[in-house]
């Protein structure tokens, strides 16, 4: 029976072997002069709470830690609901065109300059064609529409 209660304790510390237990004893603070004056050095440029708030890394407010989730939702919603309001309050389309604020184009943004400009040749063309195609003020003359002293060529 003691061979056997051998090997049992055997076993046990066998199976306790597995698991090795390390303990770290260092100490928590720095002790060596190189790191306490590298410390030193990193909260010397460390920046300004008001800084921080300026850049919006800590939040400019008053409210405890734990309610500071809870106010930043809240604002939140507040941009959000007076977001919905002024789109609410947005005409439409329609009337923007109306209006003559959006342009009456169904072309995407990145063509309706071209648009623009196609159409400002194409009036301008017809323009021209209209003028060459006029009647000559001797014939409107002759057809009674002018009378002589009406005549804009006679002056010249």
């Amino acid at each position: 029976m003691s061979t056997e209660l051998q090997q049992q304790k055997q076993v046990q510390t066998s199976a306790n072997d597995d698991v090795d237990v390390v303990v770290d004893d260092t100490p928590l603070s720095p002790s060596s002069p190189g790191a306490k004056s590298s410390l030193e050095r990193q909260l010397a440029q460390r920046p300004e709470a008001q800084d921080l708030k300026n850049r919006h890394i800590l939040l400019d407010t008053n409210a405890a830690p734990g309610l500071q989730a809870a106010q930043q939702e809240l604002e939140r919603q507040r941009a959000t609901d007076n977001l919905k309001k002024g789109l609410g309050k947005r005409p439409e389309r329609e009337e923007l065109v109306q209006r003559n604020i959006l342009p009456d184009s169904t072309a995407a943004p990145a063509l309706q300059s071209n648009q623009r400009e196609l159409e400002k040749h194409m009036r301008r063309d017809s323009l021209e064609k209209q003028l060459q195609n006029r009647p000559k003020p001797e014939e409107l003359v002759k057809e009674g529409i002018l009378e002589e002293s009406e005549n804009p060529l006679k002056d010249a």
